[in-house]
């Protein structure tokens, strides 16, 4: 890799490392888990960063592959690991932490947790994330229709969710009463 585009490459982990690594937490629920699949992704972009830089697309790809990654360690997981439990999320506060600023996020992973992988991957690509139909489509290597179902059937869930009963908005996931 040439000096200039190595450069290009930390700047963009540098910029966009806490983003990737947040996707992946709320998709999976575990931090450490979550670094994992961000460092992992991280390597892949690395290898391909010439190619992929070129193509102008590097913050779709990169998304792309977090999502992929974690999606792929979520169904790999053995059912000898013991991930931290509830205890882990309620220790103090992370101000670097995007979700750490809601006072019940215990209750709002969890809630996500209860989300099918797929359904799951649309809410926080599409509200925490922001993304576009079409952009969470990509990321998801699905069609856009199947983006809209798989949101709705999720967002339904989610109301039914009584733990979710006291929050009048879920960090732009739009009503949930």
């Amino acid at each position: 890799m040439k000096s200039a585009d190595e450069q290009d490459y930390v700047d963009f982990v540098r910029h966009q490392a806490n983003a990737l690594c947040r996707t992946a937490y709320l998709l999976c629920g575990d931090w450490r888990r979550a670094e994992d699949a961000t460092q992992e992704a991280l390597i892949r972009l690395y290898r391909i960063w010439g190619r992929i830089q070129r193509k102008g697309s590097v913050s779709a790809y990169a998304r792309k592959v977090v999502v992929s990654t974690t999606m792929d360690a979520l169904r790999r997981k053995s059912s000898q690991e013991v991930v931290g439990g509830d205890t882990y999320f309620t220790g103090e506060q992370d101000n670097s932490d995007p979700l750490g600023v809601l006072e019940n996020r215990l209750v709002i992973t969890q809630a996500l947790a209860s989300l099918p992988p797929r359904q799951r991957a649309c809410v926080v690509l599409r509200y925490f994330d922001e993304l576009s139909v079409e952009e969470t489509a990509l990321a998801l290597d699905c069609r856009p229709g199947t983006v809209k179902s798989q949101t709705l059937r999720a967002l339904e869930k989610l109301r039914e969710n009584p733990a979710l009963a006291h929050f009048s908005e879920l960090a732009g996931v739009g009503r949930l009463t």
